[in-house]
């Protein structure tokens, strides 16, 4: 375990309030009925360890998933904000490493994409149970997308919480007309100077970018897709990391440093230093312009040549302590209410996970009454050019070719 990561579980035990842990393990569990299960939480905490890099997130979760979960359940919600998720599956894998089977410090993870393969691959997820949640029935698991996260199954190991796709926002005052594809972005960058740059990857946005640029060097995501193939990541790399090192010097700050962080070129768009930002969800411009961070007059568009979508999900290590109220937890999430309250703009604007149309005739009435934003290109829009997500060990190899060709 990194000195990072021991100094991140201290301060989370300092913060976590007392209260009894489940007493049931793993197996007992399985073999439990809901009502059982909901008995078994009740009185107890959930350590939510998550990414906290979003005031409005982190409200919707704290205030109105918190409130819920104390008020029906009696469960205590303890959101542990975290600035990347391989903090909290490094806890995780170090007190395996050390022994701690049963009594661990993280009891839920907000996850998806790496750090899921790596718990799936390393047997630090807990499996088998999504079936006992009874908002399960929402989830439609014949969806490869959901059923597979970044080209992984999930087996039981992991439950969707939000569906997002990439999208890109200007200032349609400043930029009436922006670049709609990888080949157009690229000249519009050098004939821009300064205007562009995207967070170092590993950060998980600043990959997203990287992996559109390796899908247009590779001549598509379809020549990507599947197992990861040296000769082919060899091929769209050099290609990659030329486009790459090539526009390097018209970037912000010609390049010589990159943001560390999204919330970093966030702040770099809000305060007009760089033309274009990006996100996993085009909601979050809507609510940046809401809450006066983005200029009015911001817009969001997808690309012509397509954007990446993904599923996120949550998923309970194999050492929580707490596993039953991290599974009334988990239910609560999936139900129609709070997928629906996560995806009004004004408080989120997160895609659901579930099929609404396996919703009551209210909920389903409420999700036809949201109005987009008109910071926010409509998730229907973008979909008609949804690109799929690559298996774990390609983001892996991409990520760690950046660093060596064009972060260095």
């Amino acid at each position: 375990m990194t000195t990072r990561s021991f100094g991140l579980l201290a301060a989370m035990l300092a913060l976590a309030p007392m209260a009894h842990a489940d007493t049931a393990d793993g197996d007992a569990l399985l073999s439990m009925s809901w009502d059982q299960i909901v008995a078994e939480a009740r009185g107890g905490t959930v350590n939510w360890f998550m990414w906290g890099g979003a005031d409005n997130i982190n409200r919707y979760v704290s205030e109105d998933i918190g409130g819920r979960l104390r008020s029906e359940y009696g469960i205590t919600l303890n959101r542990v904000g975290i600035s990347d998720t391989v903090e909290a599956v490094n806890i995780v894998l170090g007190e395996k490493e050390a022994g701690v089977t049963d009594k661990g410090s993280v009891d839920m993870i907000w996850i998806n994409g790496e750090n899921f393969f790596t718990m799936k691959q390393a047997g630090l997820a807990f499996c088998g149970y999504t079936g006992l949640l009874p908002n399960n029935a929402l989830v439609n698991w014949e969806n490869p997308a959901i059923a597979n996260d970044f080209g992984v199954p999930v087996d039981g190991c992991e439950v969707p919480w939000s569906t997002a796709q990439f999208a890109f926002a200007h200032d349609s005052a400043v930029m009436p007309e922006p670049p709609r594809s990888i080949p157009d972005l690229i000249a519009w960058v050098k004939a821009n100077p300064g205007q562009f740059t995207y967070p170092a990857p590993p950060d998980f946005n600043g990959s997203a970018f990287v992996r559109h640029v390796f899908y247009h060097a590779a001549g598509g995501a379809e020549n990507l897709l599947g197992p990861f193939d040296k000769a082919r990541y060899d091929a769209a790399a050099a290609k990659t990391w030329a486009i790459l090192n090539e526009i390097e010097p018209f970037l912000w700050r010609e390049g010589q440093t990159y943001p560390t962080s999204i919330t970093q070129l966030n702040e770099l768009y809000a305060n007009g230093e760089v033309g274009l930002t990006f996100n996993y969800g085009a909601a979050e411009f809507g609510v940046a312009v809401q809450n006066g961070i983005f200029p009015e007059t911001t817009r969001s568009f997808g690309l012509t040549d397509g954007t990446i979508a993904n599923t996120n999900y949550t998923i309970v290590p194999f050492n929580s302590p707490n596993k039953a109220a991290a599974l009334v937890l988990q239910n609560l999430l999936l139900s129609g209410e709070a997928q629906y309250t996560k995806a009004r703009p004004e408080i989120w604007g997160a895609d659901p996970a579930i099929e609404i149309d396996r919703t009551t005739p209210e909920i389903q009435a409420q999700f036809a009454a949201i109005e987009t934003h008109p910071a926010a290109v409509p998730a229907a829009e973008l979909a008609k050019a949804a690109l799929p997500e690559l298996q774990a060990d390609w983001i892996a190899a991409i990520e760690k070719g950046w660093i060596e060709n064009v972060g260095q």
